[in-house]
């Protein structure tokens, strides 16, 4: 099935997911406006009313208190916020504090603020590994905090992979880091909206998101992190956001955001069946159709996020699939967006043990909320030719 004209098939939602309407219309009502929240006049007010009450939004749909809300500019800068932060302010308070423990296959707004506290800062970084299917062996973790517990500064494991979508055993992670009062990060950004995500129930002392992943606007995010837990800040200058991020605040953006987690946490569960309904379908008819076709990471489940099929097309290579399917008007990806183009195969890839060719013999397909069957249709009537010329252009 080709795409109606003007219509692409767009199932690449995790490196972006469009706008909701109610995102829209929340941030444009504030478009037009001038206050600066931190003023003190009526414009200010006003604004900082919309800041307050959107950090309620968020608070309510996230199960943390508002104060626990920092508003940033998005996923990367709150990673960088807690991985950063949270290890300088614990290494202040006792310097033997010099470890830091993450999974091997964090996000790059993870991995390489964590090379930089290596390379720069004397950090003792740690990647525990995982599975063949992509979830974190428990056991080295518990090995690696066991050794010598006082000297992790923090524990960071992502809530869900951005590439192949395995989730992640937070609950035991906490159950670990907390007989040793080792402060836990979570990487969330792939997880709001689309499986139960409750801040205060998981345990975690920090959890990072973003907007543009959940039907709100780029450019905005935040780092929900306990009140106790004292964080050294990146940025300085007005003292806003409790002196962790100083910077004036983008009401219109914060409005769009709480509006867009608010209305992905309402509609979570009927959102999950719905793209995990055509991911199913999917992965289905893409094995059927090229037989040595597999799907890398966890099997479709609660282990799993609903929206992703991360499939490997041996004797491919993925920059040639993603492009042949581009020119018949698919969107997908080959990994993480914030990756793509980098000729190197995916570090998540090797680290569950593919060898570098199937490491970069990959398609990531992820739908959204605008998600339809005609999208898995066209990728079915289109994957048999794309993988002949990519397998031909390989010289197979």
């Amino acid at each position: 099935m080709t795409p109606a004209p003007g219509r692409a098939v767009y199932l690449d939602h995790a490196a972006t997911t469009p706008m909701v309407p109610a995102a829209i219309e929340a941030m444009a009502a504030q478009l037009a406006l001038v206050g600066n929240a931190n003023s003190l006049h009526a414009p200010g007010r006003a604004a900082r009313r919309v800041v307050e009450e959107s950090r309620e939004t968020i608070a309510r749909a996230l199960g943390c208190r508002p104060g626990d809300v920092v508003f940033t500019s998005g996923g990367t800068e709150s990673d960088n916020l807690a991985v950063k932060g949270i290890y300088w302010a614990r290494r202040a308070a006792d310097p033997r504090r010099t470890r830091i423990l993450a999974s091997a296959i964090e996000h790059h707004a993870v991995l390489d603020p964590l090379q930089w506290l290596e390379d720069e800062d004397g950090a003792d970084v740690e990647l525990v590994p995982v599975d063949d299917k992509g979830r974190l062996d428990l056991e080295a973790l518990r090995y690696q905090v066991a050794r010598d517990p006082g000297s992790v500064a923090l524990i960071s494991v992502m809530w869900a992979n951005n590439e192949v979508g395995t989730l992640q055993p937070i609950s035991e992670v906490v159950e670990i880091a907390s007989a040793h009062g080792i402060p836990v990060h979570t990487d969330a950004v792939q997880a709001v909206g689309s499986v139960p995500v409750d801040f205060a129930a998981s345990g975690v002392d920090a959890l990072s998101f973003t907007g543009h992943k959940l039907g709100g606007p780029y450019g905005v995010g935040a780092l929900v992190v306990r009140r106790d837990i004292r964080v050294a800040p990146l940025v300085h200058g007005g003292g806003q956001e409790r002196d962790v991020r100083s910077g004036t605040l983008d009401v219109p953006a914060i409005a769009g955001l709480a509006a867009a987690v608010e209305l992905a946490v309402k509609h979570q569960a009927e959102h999950a069946d719905h793209v995990a309904a055509l991911r199913d379908d999917l992965v289905r008819r893409l094995v059927a159709a090229v037989p040595d076709a597999h799907l890398h990471g966890a099997a479709p489940g609660a282990g799993r996020l609903p929206g992703n099929a991360h499939i490997g097309f041996p004797g491919c290579e993925g920059d040639s699939l993603l492009m042949l399917l581009d020119a018949r008007g698919i969107a997908c990806s080959t990994g993480s967006a914030c990756s793509a183009g980098v000729p190197q195969p995916s570090h998540v890839l090797l680290a569950m043990g593919c060898d570098p060719d199937q490491a970069r013999h990959s398609l990531r397909f992820t739908f959204g909320h605008s998600s339809t069957a005609a999208d898995v249709d066209a990728v079915v009537e289109a994957i048999v030719p794309v993988v002949e010329r990519a397998r031909a252009a390989k010289g197979l």
